[in-house]
């Protein structure tokens, strides 16, 4: 079972707040969704979400949330906790988590388990378990229908590593490389979660550093060029053009020293070297519009980097998302793109901005007035012509029914309240 050891941040909802552990609701962030990328923007391996929610209706908003945290961080995402039922296990894999970690405290998950293996698949599932007489007990039906367990209980970490025929991730309440190191010589030990992560995500590849230079098999995401190998101004920095990693967007230019650029590989996320100020800055440190970087790229000359992100919020300090909106010279005769991913966003914008902002005679207000069941019964007709059009032999009456029922699925879109990257991000996830 020699497995690459990985480091698990966790996030605790509670009431739709990220709180501090099992039994601390103090809340660390209102914003799970930006407490996940944070957590996930350097050199973490995965994500384990705790849903501790009461009740259903709470039940399934943080499944919401957790659909959201899954489409937004880019590495796996074990989803754990009020799971009672296999609805649960699915509604968890279809928000787009790897694995659902049935709670083994309870004998009724542990019985489960079978069923989910069964429909899922033994590596969708996983389990949250303590050292306790009935884990052992269940020995054969937990090596047989789980491919992951959790040990959430700090104090009896010798005693449940007893079935080592599962790979383990320990919850530690805080960092000690030679504790890491002693737990990482059990084999079955294949991952550490807990405070001890979280509290030092920043740090992670500093740790794993240490870790390999110890013998411990770690993975780290490293950058293929070091400082020296760029081509710096005559002030010794190095220009960076910032591009939105899902539009393909040019965001802005800013600049970098090596402690920026060593610090932005650190972190995961985008630091800068201020000209005007002489120190180093965060992009989003203040305003919350952090840069987590997807990937670098050098140019040609090694003289400018390009660094593809997931932008939160606006890139620029006006408040515009990209840094470059004064239009100097203007598009050829107003020629709108036919780029289909920005074609149908244009689209979308339109029918958002007429539901904001009214428009007598508008069509698309019609629509929005007239309600729900209207929009759906204007639908399922173009839906229907569509279809007759396409046994026609000439495509072009296909190609505008199709734009008819795609302009009022965008109505129903904005009517519901999706967006494009919600259905991207879920295409995205099934492939």
């Amino acid at each position: 079972m020699s497995e690459t050891k990985k480091f698990y941040p966790c996030i605790f909802l509670n009431h739709r707040n990220a709180c501090t552990g099992f039994t601390d609701d103090t809340v660390v962030d209102e914003d799970p969704v930006r407490l996940a990328k944070r957590y996930c923007s350097g050199h973490a391996d995965g994500l384990i979400v705790f849903d501790q929610s009461r009740g259903d209706r709470e039940h399934d908003a943080a499944i919401d949330i957790l659909r959201v945290i899954c489409s937004e961080v880019k590495i796996p995402v074990i989803a754990a906790g009020n799971i009672r039922r296999l609805e649960d296990v699915k509604k968890l894999l279809y928000a787009g988590c790897g694995m659902a970690a049935l709670n083994f405290s309870r004998q009724d998950n542990i019985d489960l388990a079978a069923e989910a293996a069964a429909r899922f698949g033994k590596e969708r599932i996983a389990a949250c378990y303590r050292a306790t007489d009935a884990i052992y007990e269940n020995r054969d039906l937990i090596c047989s229908n789980i491919s992951q367990m959790i040990l959430v209980d700090e104090k009896v970490i010798p005693e449940a590593l007893q079935i080592r025929e599962v790979p383990v991730i320990l919850s530690l309440p805080d960092v000690s490389l030679d504790k890491i190191m002693e737990f990482f010589t059990h084999e079955n030990v294949t991952g550490i979660t807990g405070n001890a992560v979280n509290e030092n995500v920043d740090e992670l590849l500093s740790i794993k550093q240490l870790l390999t230079e110890n013998g411990v098999d770690v993975q780290i995401r490293r950058a293929v060029f070091a400082w020296e190998d760029f081509r710096k101004n005559a002030d010794g920095l190095l220009p960076v053009v910032v591009q939105e990693d899902a539009t393909d967007e040019v965001l802005m230019v800013a600049y970098m020293n090596e402690e920026a650029y060593e610090t932005t590989i650190r972190t995961g996320r985008m630091t800068y070297y201020s000209r005007s100020r002489k120190q180093l800055w965060v992009k989003g440190e203040t305003s919350g519009h952090f840069q987590y970087v997807r990937s670098l790229y050098g140019d040609c000359d090694m003289d400018t980097l390009l660094a593809r992100v997931d932008q939160v919020g606006a890139a620029c300090h006006t408040g515009h998302h990209s840094c470059f909106f004064q239009e100097d010279l203007p598009d050829h005769a107003g020629v709108r793109t036919n780029n289909p991913q920005k074609v149908l966003q244009q689209v979308y914008e339109v029918i958002e901005d007429r539901k904001r902002h009214p428009k007598e005679g508008s069509y698309t207000n019609y629509l929005f007035d007239k309600g729900i069941d209207k929009i759906l019964k204007k639908l399922g007709e173009e839906a229907t012509e569509t279809v007759i059009a396409a046994k026609n032999p000439n495509p072009t009456e296909t190609v505008y029914e199709m734009a008819d029922y795609l302009y009022h699925m965008m109505v129903l879109m904005v009517e519901k309240g999706l967006t494009w990257e919600d259905i991207t991000a879920e295409l995205a996830r099934r492939e």
